[in-house]
């Protein structure tokens, strides 16, 4: 009587030349994959976040557009006939203008700014303006009758002139003591001797224009962010000493 055994010799041997580790092919493929997955989720996050910028620019643009055309609603005004809104740039014409060689404002000039100057904070404290508003810049200008540093001085004094007379608490039509702060905490002064004088209009070039400055796209102010237009002045020292130090001539 026969009996059939099965070599266990051979069986032993097949089982061993089975592959334990997946072959090469297979392990690139897998790496494959790997990449094409890191490579999809790295251009989706490329993609958000190009889509948020865009959104950013397209609100910063909305925003600044409307925040102009409220304050082109002001000049609307009557008693602000001659104010106009050039670019980003507040110009008041006759309503701001000075004497040949002088830093002077006559007294319905000076009544004129502190009537018009609370109506644009106004504005710029609401959502149109306050996301993207950065600060107001004071610019001074003078003809081209005299050298140009001596007009350069006179334009910064001009300037300098236009802060003094918002800042005067004793005044009869003085400024809220809300808006005097906003102002010293956002109003810079800037001259431009006779950069951007009026060509054969001496007396249209001897001004004072009010320009807004906007935060760039990656610099959008938020609420309660220090640098915002409506932030806290706290930090600026506050004293009640409103003599201006601009000597009249």
């Amino acid at each position: 009587m026969f009996i059939l055994q099965t070599p266990r010799r051979r069986r032993a041997k097949e089982e061993a030349e089975k592959p334990f580790w997946i072959s090469f092919s297979d392990l690139m493929t897998a790496l494959m994959v790997l990449f094409l997955i890191a490579m999809a989720v790295a251009l989706l996050v490329l993609t958000q976040s190009l889509r948020t910028m865009e959104d950013k620019r397209r609100d910063r643009e909305t925003t600044i557009l409307a925040c102009l055309a409220d304050m082109a609603k002001i000049t609307l005004s009557p008693e602000f006939d001659g104010v106009k809104i050039n670019g980003q740039t507040i110009d008041f014409g006759p309503l701001a203008e000075f004497r040949k060689n002088s830093n002077q404002l006559s007294p319905d000039r000076v009544e004129f700014l502190r009537a018009f100057v609370p109506e644009v904070l106004e504005i710029a404290r609401n959502k149109t303006c306050q996301p993207w508003l950065r600060r107001f810049l004071v610019e001074g200008f003078a003809s081209q009758e005299g050298t140009y540093l001596h007009n350069l001085n006179l334009s910064l004094e001009r300037s300098q002139r236009v802060l003094c007379v918002l800042l005067d608490a004793n005044a009869p039509d003085a400024l809220k003591p809300a808006d005097r702060k906003i102002i010293r905490q956002q109003f810079l002064v800037g001259g431009s001797s006779f950069n951007s004088a009026i060509l054969n209009q001496p007396e249209k070039s001897r001004r004072v224009a009010l320009r807004l400055e906007f935060k760039e796209l990656r610099k959008e102010c938020l609420p309660g962010d220090a640098a915002c237009f409506v932030g806290d002045a706290s930090a600026i020292p506050w004293d009640e000493d409103f003599r201006c130090p601009v000597l009249s001539r």
